[in-house]
């Protein structure tokens, strides 16, 4: 039988782990699922700044229709500059389906191929990087090839490496992840790779060949390699939380692109006319996927296509805090608008 005093002792504990339990549940997520969705997509992308964004810019592309635009929030936080749906924006990770496809492309064209090594390619590198004899281009392209990520270093986003050798250097020399093949990880070092092996095997840039081979074909006119390559005033600008400083003129190597640019692509890739032929599509299907998301201090993309509502839908959101729940809010945005586009449907 249990005493008084152990009784109220053991009540104080259980009151207290409840106090507890309370304190750490994330309650902006909690409160961003259950809020009950309001009528129309852009009454949603106008709650951004209760889920702490900056500015949002969203595109939905269904087919046959002309995309919808929607925008919330500012452009330009210290200007005030009202969000602008025409405005670039740096996609991050985005960008490894241009180079996936690239490579599915250079394949059908018998100028890569997918199980020959790393080595093969970049012989200087056979002794400088883990299983580089053994790990194979289809590896590197579906993050199966054990190869460190060079961007988890203790805060590189502090000071982003700004060449390949100087990216490179984080892991040269370093013990594999795991084994070639005998997992999956992600790691930008991958795509690092194969833009280097791309430029080797043609001889120019990995991105001309993506201007000449993909961009054009598809008339994608306002998609661009880097902020090197464009009117910097065109950039939606980037914040990290708690950071003042506006990051759209940071070098991150990522590609930017408008979010209607973005949308077409991600159509192209889906209804198969980003392709020449089926071999084409039949090798690009076999090594990578067709939708993406993509995160850099200041800005967050995710781009998808919907079958059911057969249509295409990409967000933009301009505010990063990689110690909160900055993506996760993102995501819950993302999931409601397009619960929205269901239901109206």
């Amino acid at each position: 039988m249990t005493k008084p005093k152990s009784k109220r002792l053991l009540l104080l504990v259980l009151f207290l782990g409840t106090v507890l339990s309370l304190y750490f549940v994330p309650w902006p997520v909690v409160i961003a699922r259950i809020t009950p969705l309001p009528t129309t997509v852009q009454e949603q992308v106008n709650t951004a700044a209760d889920y702490g964004f900056e500015g949002i810019i969203v595109c939905v592309q269904q087919k046959g229709n002309p995309s919808e635009l929607y925008v919330s929030g500012y452009k330009n936080r210290e200007q005030k500059t009202p969000a602008d749906p025409n405005a670039l924006f740096k996609i991050a990770s985005v960008g490894k389906l241009y180079t996936a496809l690239a490579v599915a492309k250079l394949v059908a064209d018998d100028k890569l191929a997918l199980d020959n090594t790393l080595a093969s390619y970049l012989p200087e590198l056979k002794d400088r990087i883990a299983y580089a004899d053994q790990i194979t281009l289809r590896m590197l392209v579906q993050h199966r090839s054990g190869i460190p990520n060079f961007t988890d270093g203790y805060r590189y986003w502090d000071a982003p490496k700004k060449t390949t050798d100087k990216q490179l250097a984080l892991i040269l020399d370093k013990a594999a992840n795991f084994k070639p093949d005998e997992d999956y990880e992600y790691s930008n070092t991958n795509y690092v790779l194969l833009d280097s092996i791309i430029h080797r095997v043609l001889g120019y840039d990995t991105f001309d060949y993506i201007q000449k081979e993909i961009l054009d074909p598809l008339q994608l006119m306002h998609t661009y390699s880097s902020i090197k390559e464009v009117n910097i005033d065109a950039v939606m600008s980037g914040y990290y939380v708690g950071y003042k400083k506006d990051l759209k003129t940071e070098y991150v190597g990522s590609i930017l692109a408008t979010v209607e640019d973005l949308s077409k692509f991600i159509r192209a890739l889906n209804d198969g006319s980003a392709f020449r032929d089926n071999k084409e599509q039949q090798i690009y299907t076999s090594i990578y996927k067709y939708e993406h998301t993509g995160l850099v201090p200041g800005y967050q993309t995710i781009a998808k296509y919907h079958k059911d509502l057969d249509a295409v839908v990409v967000q933009f959101t301009n505010t990063v805090d990689f110690e909160g729940y900055n993506w996760a809010m993102s995501e819950i945005m993302y999931d409601r608008i397009v619960k929205l586009l269901k239901s109206n449907n």
